[in-house]
Parts: structure tokens; sequence; C-alpha cells
């Protein structure tokens, strides 16, 4: 059995990071994209990169995924600093070992950093998965609203294994 690639994302579909981050980014008046990009690179993710904002059991749907045995797992997700990347990495080390995880600097297309042809893309982020999606991936998109904007859609991340 030829196992597909899955990558999932990480903010707004294993911790719910973004809604907490936005609510501070909103009180914020930039003057330049310079002062917008400094906003995210010194953000306090030690403040949000906690159990409590794990979204619908996403560590043991990720342990059911890797159960499944149906595919090459790992977390692709976008970073706007070295130091979320490394809070992001000892976060999931917590609970997996032996798991990939791919941390993509903000700027580049998560389809720049792996061969998407075939692969899955788990990601709330529709414009990830249009950019996917063009370059012959297969786009899930992760919404608790169920809202999948063109695309399929999963509201737990175990979903993905009757899925494929």
């Amino acid at each position: 059995m030829n196992k597909k690639n899955l990558y999932i994302d990480f903010d707004g579909v294993i911790l719910d990071t973004m809604t907490t981050i936005m609510k501070d980014y909103n009180t914020k008046t930039f003057t330049n994209k310079q002062e917008e990009k400094q906003f995210f690179v010194n953000y306090p993710w030690e403040t949000i990169i906690k159990d409590k904002y794990i979204i619908n059991d996403a560590i043991n749907d990720i342990y059911k995924i890797i159960e499944s045995n149906k595919f090459n797992l790992a977390i692709l997700t976008h970073v706007n600093s070295l130091n979320e990347a490394v809070l992001k990495i000892n976060y999931l080390r917590k609970y997996f070992k032996d798991i990939t995880i791919i941390p993509c600097p903000k700027e580049i297309s998560k389809t720049k950093m792996i061969h998407t042809k075939d692969a899955i893309l788990i990601d709330d982020y529709a414009g990830n998965l249009r950019s996917w999606k063009a370059e012959q991936g297969i786009p899930v998109r992760f919404s608790l609203k169920g809202n999948g904007k063109g695309f399929k859609t999963i509201k737990e991340l175990k979903e993905v294994i009757e899925m494929f």
C-alpha cells in the first residue's frame, strides 16, 4: 500500500493561536509593513503555544492518524521567527518523538518547502490551499464552522483517515 504524504498546519488546526493573536493585532495601528511584520516576530508565542489552545482533541487525532498507517505524516507550519519555530517544535516534541516538523518562513509559500504533487495539506487558510492545489497537491480545509470555501472540509483531524 502506497502511503500518501500528509502535511498538517499548526496554527488554527492543532492549536488555536490565531484567535488570540488577532485580538491583539486588531488593537494595533501599523504605519508600515515592517512594523506589522515586527508585531508577529516579537509576539510572545510562549503565551499561546500551550495545551489549553488545543483544537478538537487534535493531539489525540494525530496519534490516530499515525496509528492508521495510511500516511507519511509531517507538520508544516509557517513561522515568523526562530523563537516561534523553537517553541512549536518543543511543544510538538512533548507528544511526538518521531514526527517530521517543517517550520516554513512566513515569506515562503509552503509549496516551495516540499514536493506537493499528490500530497495532502490540511490547513485552515484558503490561500495556502489554493497555492497547494495549483501545485497539484490535494487541499483539505480545516474549519470548525464547516466552511470549505470550495475545498473538502474537516472539523476534526481524524476525519482525514476515512477521507483517503
